[in-house]
């Protein structure tokens, strides 16, 4: 998988900007644009082709933009209706979840931002909303929150309650305060909280995992906001219990490994209860590129819910400390019942994410978000 829009960090022999834009899916492309008079598709193939190969994957989309639009009107309401009769049938209405559209289907909305954002607002607007049926506009709809925030928010006010879900999910996709890849918009986080009120309740998959996504993030701003929210959707119970359940646990990842006490009390794991933990590490020594045995040992007096996860602090030679948490178990303690958990944890070796050094280095069991033991390992 592509880690980010260069293609780094993909399995070797695996290039995503190839596999999205080459000869073919330019031809694709060109057929589409084929059905506009006047439009020649061989000039278009030709001309994109040969600029595709000294491109990353952002860029030859910006190329394909370029040589879509040398043989548009120059006028954009009439570009954007040149654009909107080359359209493919939109996406199929009858799915409800991984129907994410081609990448080449981002041209109209490129266009947009280039020729409509600032003189024909409105109009561009309509564009991104029919675009947004074939491929997701979420780029492409954050100038205009930047640009024109008060207008652009009113028409995602309607747009909230469309009858297409890929344009109800633009409305939570497009304002997330951490969208990958994309530009960062200037709006209040806290703002598009009334659209994801709206939104929680939408009957596809697609749109609420936007919207746990788009709470996700929110976490890292506004926390409590998050939890407040998430309590109310329970209260009010306008979506399916097992979704808004899923959603919810969803929407709390981040926060769940920071250890936050109130959103762990809200997926049921309560920090105020006694509990006896210990942690066993092994072997120690251990070599990097073998396996480190984890096993956490858990006995309580009473019954409730635990979530058990590890966290592991990475020596460094420049002396800095790297950090991260690892998913152990979920479980019902039982009174008076000792649960044990173990995981074999294999430190790899050469790993283009996260470089293992030899060095000191140091293991804490966490219980319910808190620290509850800790052991000390040399790799080596």
């Amino acid at each position: 998988m592509a880690r980010g829009p260069d293609g780094a960090g993909q399995a070797q022999g695996f290039s995503l900007k190839d596999q999205l834009f080459n000869a073919e899916t330019t031809a694709d492309l060109a057929a589409e644009f084929a059905v506009l008079p006047g439009f020649d598709p061989e000039r278009f193939t030709k001309q994109a082709v040969a600029g595709l190969s000294s491109r990353g994957l952002l860029e030859r989309l910006d190329w394909l933009a370029d040589c879509i639009q040398a043989q548009m009107p120059t006028s954009f309401p009439a570009m954007a209706e040149a654009l909107e009769a080359a359209m493919p049938a939109p996406l199929d209405p009858s799915k409800t979840d991984d129907d994410f559209g081609r990448f080449i289907h981002a041209v109209p909305g490129i266009l947009a931002v280039r020729h409509g954002l600032e003189d024909h607002r409105d109009r561009a607007l309509d564009l991104l909303e029919a675009a947004t049926q074939r491929f997701s506009m979420e780029f492409y709809i954050r100038p205009f929150l930047n640009r024109w925030p008060e207008e652009t928010l009113a028409r995602l006010d309607r747009w909230a309650g469309h009858e297409n879900y890929h344009v109800r999910r633009l409305v939570s996709e497009g304002t997330r305060p951490r969208l990958p890849w994309a530009a960062n918009i200037k709006l209040d986080p806290l703002v598009p909280l009334r659209f994801l009120d709206a939104l929680h309740a939408d009957p596809t998959r697609y749109v609420t995992r936007s919207v746990a996504n788009h709470m996700n993030d929110l976490t890292r701003h506004a926390p409590d906001h998050v939890v407040t929210q998430l309590n109310a959707w329970q209260q009010e119970a306008r979506q399916i219990p097992k979704e808004l359940d899923w959603m919810t646990r969803h929407a709390l990842r981040t926060a769940v490994k920071r250890g936050d006490a109130n959103a762990l009390a809200l997926l049921g794991y309560r920090q105020d209860r006694d509990i006896s933990v210990t942690l066993k590490v092994t072997p120690d020594p251990v070599a990097i590129g073998d396996v480190l045995q984890i096993e956490v040992t858990l006995l309580a007096d009473e019954d409730f819910s635990v979530m058990v996860d590890y966290r592991i602090r990475f020596h460094r030679p420049n002396g800095r400390v790297g950090e991260k948490v690892f998913k152990l178990k979920s479980a019902n303690l039982k009174a008076g019942v000792p649960l044990k958990v173990q995981k074999a944890h294999r430190l790899k070796e050469g790993a283009s994410t996260f470089t293992l050094h030899p060095g000191a280095h140091q293991v804490t069991a966490q219980v319910n978000g808190q620290d509850r033991a800790e052991a000390s390992v040399t790799f080596v």
